[in-house]
């Protein structure tokens, strides 16, 4: 099991948007798809926010995303 849950992940991940603004991420498919590229993105040599010590990518990038240490941009927020 996944720990923190998705809906741990998407309230961090939410949690600077001002009422009435659009959420960052509205489903789970969202938080996978930035874990699972950030898990990539250290695979490939980037250097870790958080303790990696024993840990795999994707665990990683997960506690990196519970820290708010990434952020997920929106498509307009990336060009």
């Amino acid at each position: 099991m996944l720990h923190p849950s998705y809906s741990d992940l998407m309230k961090v991940v939410n949690s600077e948007v001002e009422p009435g603004e659009a959420k960052v991420v509205n489903s789970r498919y969202s938080i996978v798809m930035a874990t699972s590229k950030r898990a990539r993105q250290i695979v490939d040599g980037d250097e870790a926010l958080v303790s990696a010590e024993g840990k795999k990518p994707l665990s990683i990038a997960v506690e990196e995303l519970n820290q708010a240490q990434i952020q997920i941009l929106s498509d307009e927020d990336e060009e």
